[in-house]
């Protein structure tokens, strides 16, 4: 027991980490790309190919067990993560800006992407079956924290350094990313003295053929266990549920920000950090939180339809808003929160479909395999995004949204899906 270290005192801490790159390299980005002048085809166009390490992960996880220890590589690219966020903060006021911060994005998502099949995987060693199921809410929590922090505190105080320092964009983000790259380096030293030393994490004899066997069995159950058929329906679901939130996601955050004589609602950067970076996410999380209550009672089966219909028709508030131009705050809160309540609630049917599709042999790596198809189907339409918005504006693209929504009526209707999957009983007898 010498060497036990409680799990408060770094499970909260360690997702928290987790969370903060990611939305620093999703969300975060957009507003700075916004402010610095880029256009939104090509703000969409560049944050959209940041999804990639996400998309490419399953093929260098089996790595992580190959090389050192998930401990090594969590301190590892914390400290490489913190200084991505100094490498951004120090290229912005430069002239060669757009470069800089765009490398320096990228070893920020590949080190994230990296941070988190090590930290998965540390959370699995470092704590008992008790206490796994026990901290699975308290690590959820800290991650949506962590989204709140990085897209709602960190661009407001980006928005009060503009202030301050009179409207010197490049300066205050500069100061802001400098300030993420300080707390990035208190983590890793925390983290460094603080994780615990499992005896199972360590460095594995396997070599690299045995790897590459592995990934070809896995690659081969994947698409074997099921008939072609059902194969092909689920791949497309995958990709294809998400549509119209893949096109809308980052458009809609430009949206927001953009100014009033372009179609947006000229919201500063502290409007947009309570808007969609506080009451967004408060909205997605209890989404997410119903949702997970209704299909852990009734079952999936039972629950799809609702929550098809919760993840795309809650969108038509941006139709809505493009049309009415609303200059009450207290209108876009609850036209956000209302959005993203919808979609954290149909949101929890696609989580709960990947897990049911990765059910049986290599279910880890099944699941790694599908979480890369849900990070593409994001990718995809995001690179198109912008350059379709600025073709026919904010108003008809959301409209075409809208109508995308009926693709995802289309792949659901073709799943088959086990009545009994995801109820109560079922969690019990497993």
């Amino acid at each position: 027991m010498k060497n036990f270290k409680s799990p408060w005192t770094w499970v909260p801490s360690l997702y928290f980490a987790e969370g903060l790159p990611y939305v620093a390299v999703m969300t975060i980005s957009l507003v700075l790309y916004k402010q610095l002048g880029l256009s939104n085809a090509e703000i969409t166009f560049y944050t959209s190919w940041l999804y990639l390490p996400w998309v490419i992960k399953p093929l260098w996880s089996p790595f992580i067990d190959l090389i050192k220890t998930k401990r090594w590589w969590i301190v590892s690219m914390q400290l490489l993560i913190g200084a991505a966020f100094g490498g951004v903060a120090f290229t912005i006021p430069t002239s060669f800006w757009l470069q800089g911060t765009l490398f320096f994005f990228w070893v920020m998502a590949f080190s994230s992407a990296t941070h988190d099949i090590a930290a998965d995987g540390f959370y699995m060693l470092g704590l008992d079956e008790h206490n796994q199921a026990w901290f699975v809410g308290i690590r959820s929590t800290f991650y949506r924290l962590a989204t709140i922090f990085g897209q709602g505190v960190l661009v407001m105080i980006a928005g009060n350094l503009q202030v301050i320092w009179r409207n010197s964009i490049s300066l205050s983000w500069s100061l802001m990313f400098y300030g993420v790259a300080g707390l990035f380096i208190a983590l890793w030293l925390w983290h460094s003295y603080i994780l615990p030393r499992p005896k199972e994490d360590e460095s594995r004899s396997s070599n690299a053929a045995d790897i590459w066997s592995g990934l070809k069995n896995m690659a081969t159950t994947f698409v074997t266990k099921f008939p072609l058929k059902e194969v092909i329906i689920g791949i497309l679901f995958m990709l294809l549920y998400r549509m119209p939130e893949g096109l809308l996601a980052k458009v809609s955050a430009l949206f927001l920000i953009d100014n009033v004589h372009k179609g947006g609602l000229g919201l500063s950067p502290q409007e947009y950090g309570l808007v969609q970076g506080t009451v967004g996410v408060v909205g997605l999380t209890l989404g997410g939180i119903l949702g997970g209550i209704a299909a852990g009672r009734d079952g999936l089966k039972r629950w799809l339809w609702p929550m098809v219909c919760a993840i795309t028709l809650p969108d038509i508030v941006y139709v809505y808003m493009s049309y009415a131009m609303p200059q009450s705050l207290f209108v876009v809160n609850v036209c956000v929160f209302f959005e993203q309540f919808g979609y954290g609630f149909g949101f929890t049917a696609y989580m709960l479909y990947l897990i049911y599709y990765s059910q049986g042999a290599y279910k880890t790596s099944h699941y790694a395999l599908c979480t890369a198809f849900m990070a593409l189907s994001m990718m995809i339409p995001g690179l198109f995004a912008g350059a379709l918005q600025e073709a026919v504006g904010y108003r008809a693209f959301f409209i075409i949204v809208m109508i995308c929504c009926a693709v995802t009526f289309l792949v659901t209707a073709f799943l088959k899906i086990d009545p009994q999957f995801g109820k109560k009983e079922e969690e019990i007898s497993s």
